[in-house]
């Protein structure tokens, strides 16, 4: 019997080693790690360099209180972000994942209103079929209906819009440009509606994750956000806790877009599995209000700013840069979406195969031609994680993907070091998973 309080009642596999692309388990077998756990595992599971930074930083010093000290991997973490991120980043708050890193965004967001003297902002708009988050205040943002359902009375306010979701809501006489700007205007008619004097900020995916299944945004309706966003002076909240750190082929995904945030929150990649770690990234204009203003943000963790965690995290990013992984991200990215759409592309059960670099969402339906999803009874996606780990695959499906009910989506978040014969693999063995979770 186990005492761990795990995800769910069922008994899983025992992970004892993981090589590369692979996990391997108790009794000797081997998975191919296809969506790198949840998008997480950027570096495969034995990188020499990180695993020996790891080590130097714990010969040295473990922990040391961020109420008294800085530290040098700490400086030099932040110091190598700034450097690659959007223009006008500044500043680096480290925290211990993704749900800490939003959390603290949205905090800072409210506590730089309040410096400059505008009290009266709080709201947030956030949008349907998002996840930014399972703390309270993260999950209060993020707009998967399920995973909201049973705290909605703990949540706060939040007001949520349409997601830019080309495959289910542009219409068919619609170009892609006019549904980005009709996407994005529903941010603007939230805002007028809200009151623009009340609202603080506007966070977004630049490509959707986990709730929808790696939905990028069409061209133009980022930069359509930004310019309604300056217009009323709310502050832009990009979370690429999943879509950043190379996934999508960029470091940032938001660079894709030609758009900078105000506020970025990171995390999954960054510690590529090694370590949990995340970071919030704001503007130097935010962080000198507060430093005139009250003189400190509001808010801390014990374990944020780890020296272990942050000396990982350093060697993750030099290893993205130094071995020019974007550059594979995009190439064997591109090579994958081949690969899917070989397999899949005229399924009869495929709706969308989408994404950007090593980020890849497959949408399934009961019927291509009407976009009819499957019953949600049948619970389709769950069928197909349970059939791929039978056949030595970790995939990432979820449910909910149209309405936080209907629709069934796969994920796929390989680690940037796939070889060819592997995305061959992860491709034959997920045909046979979703042929046989079909049959059930």
């Amino acid at each position: 019997m186990s005492h761990v309080f795990g995800r769910g009642p069922s008994r899983l596999p025992t992970a004892v080693r993981g090589e590369g692309c692979y996990l391997y388990d108790a009794e000797g077998r081997a998975y191919l790690d296809g969506s790198g756990g949840a998008a997480v595992s950027c570096l495969g599971h034995s990188d020499p360099d990180v695993r020996a930074a790891i080590h130097a930083q714990l010969d040295n010093v473990a922990f040391a209180h961020t109420g008294f000290f800085t530290s040098e991997p700490a400086e030099q973490l932040s110091d190598l972000l700034v450097s690659r991120a959007p223009e006008g980043i500044d500043r680096v708050y480290l925290v211990s994942g993704g749900s800490e890193a939003v959390e603290a965004a949205i905090k800072l967001a409210r506590q730089y209103f309040l410096e400059i003297g505008q009290p009266g902002r709080h709201k947030l708009i956030a949008r349907r079929q998002s996840y930014h988050g399972n703390t309270l205040g993260a999950l209060a943002a993020g707009g998967n209906a399920w995973r909201r359902e049973k705290y909605a009375p703990l949540l706060v306010e939040t007001h949520h819009i349409a997601p830019c979701f080309e495959y289910r809501e542009r219409h068919e006489d619609e170009s892609p440009e006019a549904y980005g700007r009709r996407a994005a205007d529903e941010l603007e008619a939230a805002i007028l509606r809200l009151g623009p004097e009340t609202v603080m900020a506007f966070i977004a995916e630049p490509v959707v994750g986990a709730t929808a299944g790696a939905v990028p945004s069409v061209d133009g309706y980022f930069k359509r956000v930004r310019e309604i966003c300056d217009r009323h002076g709310v502050l832009l909240i990009l979370d690429e806790v999943m879509c950043g750190m190379g996934r999508t082929g960029s470091l940032f995904a938001c660079e894709q877009d030609s758009i900078a945030p105000d506020i970025v929150t990171i995390a999954k990649g960054l510690g590529a599995g090694y370590v949990p770690i995340g970071a919030m990234l704001c503007s130097a204009e935010i962080y000198d209000a507060i430093a005139a203003g009250s003189g400190s943000f509001q808010h801390g963790h014990t374990y944020h700013g780890h020296p272990i965690a942050a000396a990982c995290g350093h060697a993750v990013l030099r290893a993205l840069l130094d071995r020019d992984l974007m550059v594979r991200v995009e190439r064997q990215g591109a090579k994958l979406q081949d690969a899917l759409d070989a397999a899949f592309g005229q399924h009869a059960h495929v709706g969308d195969i989408r994404g950007r670099g090593l980020f890849r969402g497959i949408e399934l339906v009961e019927d291509r031609g009407t976009k009819r999803p499957f019953d949600p009874d049948r619970k389709l996606h769950g069928k197909v994680k349970a059939a791929a780990i039978k056949e030595g695959l970790i995939v990432y499906p979820a449910g909910g993907t149209i309405n936080g009910r209907e629709g069934d989506h796969i994920l796929i978040a390989p680690p940037f070091i796939i070889e060819d014969g592997q995305i061959e693999e992860l491709a034959s063995k997920l045909a046979r998973s979703l042929e046989t979770a079909l049959a059930q």
